[in-house]
């Protein structure tokens, strides 16, 4: 049997060579120790080889919060020290994890392989990001029925892969002299399970391991940002506390595992997580900025990257959210007058300057057994439509938008990322899947958002008033934020 108390132990240790490790500070996690260039053997690569290749250094181009930075100003923190964040984050969860993956997986490889592995993939998982993030993914990447991972593993796999199997050590090990980090491996660890083929039961058990630290319930990028966003938004300076989260969690055979007494901290997480995306991520004048931001992105698109950016990567790794905002702004000057009316609304939406205001919202939230799917909230144009014909006649031809923001709160054997996270049980050395209700009883599954928004205030009482009318009494299921 199987017990946690022989996953507490840290990594062999290695005597350090301060002669070809460099640090870098950061505000959440001290120093962050990576290889240098200097004093390494020729043919080598250096982690800081990695950290400084263009496609890297390009994230220091496209900011973390989108939107949301024109609304929390301090927050203009960009996804570079980001991935930094969560290189470091991945040794760290390894010092406390590794001889509890070698316990479960006996073939797993050598403790200096698996942190070069996890690192270069934390420091690579956002590396496919476009301009303004998760928006970019979704208007624009979507119509090549692609998303910034599958960029990301593009990039690694054209870009990246020589270099990477020519890392040799971290701050925290040597690979073997048997052993080649395989990019196939990090690029396999970047992409999210995919809904029909979750587990991928061809690669190793403790890869599939790993993959729990980019891909489950907390994970070495969601620590960070919910850690960093907190921090730069001034929501909170310590958001949730990490250590134990990491202290109170190892690998069994089943995965990546927490103990009961970690459980509390994880719920806490969880929670400050959703209310990281309540506050900041879907605030109404962020999601207004949003309705403002989708009138133009296509169409500047078309002028901007029209092209699939599988098939030229070069030309996308110059296209970054600073290039974007310095082109478009240009564009107000233009004598074409299609491209001087799109850059005219960017200089507003720079300015804040959008009409769309907020005419009425409401927030559910989806607790087991009840499904967004069964309710109106799932279609938001024929919820749109029911407003409009309860509104009076002289306010129904109003410009409205519907907005409705989801957030999935805890692990659902129904989501890609299920399967991930474990719970272990002292009593019998047994692990089950973190996906019971009454583990999170307190916690939903999941919650939409639903916001109309009118560009004319005149409208607001109208449309407030419809709304409640095809709801009916919100009763406790809908509540006014």
């Amino acid at each position: 049997m199987i017990r946690p108390a022989q996953f507490n132990g840290v990594c062999t240790p290695v005597i350090r060579d301060f002669t070809s490790e460099s640090l870098s500070h950061d505000p959440l996690h001290g120093y962050i120790p990576f290889i240098a260039k200097s004093g390494l053997p020729t043919g080598e690569v250096a982690e800081q080889e990695i950290i400084d290749h263009p496609w890297v250094q390009r994230l220091r181009q496209i900011h973390q919060l989108q939107t949301a930075r024109w609304v929390f100003p301090s927050a203009e923190h960009t996804r570079f020290p980001h991935s930094l964040g969560a290189m470091h984050l991945a040794s760290q969860t390894m010092e406390r994890w590794y001889v509890s993956l070698l316990e479960s997986c006996p073939e797993t490889p050598s403790a200096g392989y698996v942190h070069s592995l996890v690192r270069m993939a934390a420091l690579l998982h956002d590396v496919g990001h476009g301009p303004f993030g998760h928006f970019f993914d979704d208007h624009f990447l979507s119509q090549f029925s692609l998303t910034h991972e599958d960029l990301g593993v593009a990039v690694i796999e054209q870009e990246f892969a020589e270099l990477l199997k020519k890392i040799r050590r971290s701050p925290f090990g040597a690979l073997g002299d048997d052993e080649q980090l395989d990019p196939a491996h990090v690029a396999w660890l970047i992409r999210r399970p995919r809904p029909d083929h979750p587990q991928d039961t061809d690669r190793p058990l403790w890869l599939r391991h790993l993959r729990s630290l980019f891909s489950g319930i907390y994970t070495v990028d969601n620590m960070d940002f919910v850690l960093r966003d907190s921090y730069m938004s001034g929501y909170n300076t310590r958001a949730f506390d990490i250590s134990r989260l990491i202290h109170y969690s190892f690998f069994t055979p089943a995965g990546l595992t927490i103990h009961p007494r970690g459980l509390p901290t994880l719920i806490n997480f969880i929670e400050v997580r959703a209310n990281l995306f309540r506050t900041i991520y879907f605030h109404r004048a962020v999601r207004g900025l949003d309705v403002a931001l989708e009138e133009i992105f296509t169409e500047s698109m078309q002028q901007l990257f029209p092209a699939n950016p599988l098939d030229d990567l070069d030309r996308y790794r110059r296209f970054t959210e600073f290039s974007l905002m310095v082109d478009v702004e240009r564009w107000g000057d233009a004598a074409d007058v299609d491209l001087r009316r799109l850059g005219e609304s960017w200089r507003l939406l720079f300015r804040r300057d959008v009409a769309w205001k907020v005419a009425a919202e409401r927030i559910r939230y989806f607790h087991a057994g009840l499904s967004e799917r069964m309710t109106i909230f799932s279609e938001p144009e024929v919820l749109l439509r029911r407003v409009r014909e309860k509104m009076p006649p002289e306010s129904r031809d109003a410009n409205l938008k519907i907005d409705v923001a989801r957030h999935y709160h805890r692990p659902s054997t129904r989501l890609p990322t299920g399967g991930q996270n474990y719970l272990f049980n002292p009593a019998t050395g047994e692990s089950r899947a973190l996906a019971d209700s009454q583990l999170f009883a307190e916690v939903p599954l999941s919650s939409a958002v639903c916001r109309i928004y009118a560009n004319d205030r005149r409208h607001h009482a109208a449309v407030e008033a419809a709304l409640n009318t095809v709801l009916g009494d919100a009763g406790d299921a809908l509540t006014n934020m």
